[in-house]
């Protein structure tokens, strides 16, 4: 007798209340197992794929592509006894014994199988909801993390003490913390459930391959999409991708384009789309910074020559041998440096305690242009690392990044944010602060210009910096400070040995 589970869309992130369908990677009909990655989604923070609680046989997809579904709402229709031989059969060791069971944590279960590290082992899960801290390690399978930054897109997170209604009315402290409630799918004979087929767009944009096989292809620099998978439905093996990554292997599978935009309307010459996820997300942090923190911008332009010299040499030295040092790296390493001398610029306004918080650390967000939008992942405690281990940080962030990978964790709590305009030929901009820091230094293009050296007018590599800062935390003298602190360290990369 069939065994049907709805899966309800969990809570990938804290307040977020609905997410995008990205791209289904099953069908009607093809059989599942536990922690296999069933579905790609968009949350207002980043793409999440997310696994799947059950063993069994999909019945149905309950949302299409394309189609915003709140939090706690089926997406997806699993038989636990396609075999229809018994109702235990289904069950994982170590999964819940009764359907019951299975049924009302699933929220709580596809955040446990998404912890699951590379090598297989459980990661530490938080008590709250059955939402947890951590990811796979190859941060594929973005952590559902339960905390983050205040947006006027999600709900905020109450003071201590404060109940709570939650969307059924119920208090915060009454409510069941890791059950999700399903809609009850009455039993019907093997015989009646009407045949299944399959549908005829392709079931999955992406491929299928589990989270170590996917850090390989990572680490081989193999796409998976060019990879035909000789495992059961297709999926992608380690044979498969060490296979793909030897030299002259040829190409097998030919790649799956994304779902294009809508067309134009013939009529009016206009196309809509909804604005949702990344860019809903971003235009409502840009408007809340706008007109909450007091913005002053200051401009300096700079001589950074000796930088290129610099970079030139080091592309010869053995310990830099492979590695991509980009004017980038050389900026976020300043930064980090002069945020040594002038804190304030590292430091947040808290208007909710009437505080002022200053960092021991630096949290460095790097701004990087993405198909779904602007995204601001952060590299952590950038300025505990050396000039080398940033430019390799920085290299990982922007490519993962640009394929929309980067893990909702990844983008939060930053300190301070570089954006580097000058990648598009610009020379300067005004950037926007990132909601909770108090500055950003935007990098221009670097240009061969006349300059002024000894008395000469000769040809120098030139470039534009412009920093944005809190006024409420950082005064003129110390916004002033740090971008000369930048600038020297650029125009005079020696200039490190004294700060």
């Amino acid at each position: 007798m069939p065994q049907v589970k709805h899966f309800p869309l969990p809570d990938v992130g804290e307040g977020l209340t609905e997410a995008e369908i990205l791209n289904w990677h099953v069908r009607p009909g093809d059989d599942v197992e536990v922690n296999q990655i069933i579905v790609e989604i968009e949350t207002a923070k980043a793409a999440v794929e997310l696994p799947c609680p059950y063993r069994g046989r999909v019945v149905e997809l309950l949302a299409e592509v394309g189609q915003a579904v709140e939090v706690g709402n089926p997406i997806i229709a699993i038989d636990l006894d396609p075999s229809g031989t018994s109702a235990d059969s289904a069950a994982e060791p170590g999964a819940p014994a009764s359907r019951e069971d299975a049924g009302g944590c699933a929220s709580g279960q596809v955040a446990a199988n998404a912890a699951r590290t590379a090598n297989g082992a459980p990661a530490p899960a938080r008590a709250e909801g059955g939402k947890i801290g951590e990811e796979g390690a190859d941060g594929r399978i973005a952590t559902l993390v339960g905390y983050g930054p205040r947006s006027t897109t999600a709900k905020r997170r109450p003071r201590k003490g404060t109940a709570v209604p939650s969307q059924g009315g119920v208090p915060e402290s009454e409510r069941p913390t890791a059950r999700v409630a399903e809609p009850t799918v009455p039993e019907r004979p093997a015989a009646a459930r009407p045949e299944v087929t399959a549908p005829d767009e392709p079931a999955a944009l992406v491929p299928l391959a589990k989270p170590p096989v996917r850090k390989l292809a990572k680490d081989l620099g193999v796409d998976l999409r060019t990879v035909a998978g000789s495992g059961p439905e297709g999926l992608i093996t380690r044979e498969d991708v060490e296979r793909a990554a030897a030299p002259g292997a040829p190409s097998t599978v030919e790649v799956v384009p994304r779902v294009e935009a809508p067309a134009y309307d013939p009529a009016t010459r206009e196309r809509r789309v909804p604005i949702r996820g990344v860019r809903r997300a971003t235009a409502a942090a840009m408007v809340e910074s706008a007109f909450t923190a007091p913005h002053v911008t200051e401009f300096l332009t700079v001589d950074v020559t000796p930088m290129m010299q610099l970079r030139e040499r080091l592309g010869t030295h053995p310990e830099f041998r492979g590695v991509k040092v980009t004017p980038l790296a050389f900026a976020a390493k300043a930064v980090c440096l002069a945020a040594r001398r002038t804190p304030d610029v590292n430091a947040t306004w808290d208007e909710q305690d009437g505080e002022i918080v200053y960092k021991e650390y630096v949290h460095l967000g790097i701004a990087a242009a993405t198909p779904r939008g602007l995204v601001v992942p952060k590299v952590r405690d950038a300025d505990r690392m050396s000039l080398r281990e940033l430019a390799v940080a920085l290299e990982e962030l922007t490519t993962t990044a640009r394929e929309g990978r980067t893990a909702p964790a990844d983008m939060l709590n930053g300190t301070i944010t570089i954006t580097n305009v000058g990648v598009f030929g610009v020379d300067t901009g005004t950037p926007i602060l990132n909601p909770g820091e108090s500055a950003i230094l935007a990098l221009g293009a670097i240009r061969d210009m006349p300059w002024v050296v000894n008395g000469k007018v000769v040809p120098r590599k030139v470039c534009q910096l412009s920093l944005s800062f809190d006024h409420r935390v950082v005064d003129g003298q110390q916004g002033s400070q740090f971008l000369a602190d930048v600038g020297a360290l650029l125009s005079d990369p020696a200039m490190a040995m004294t700060f």
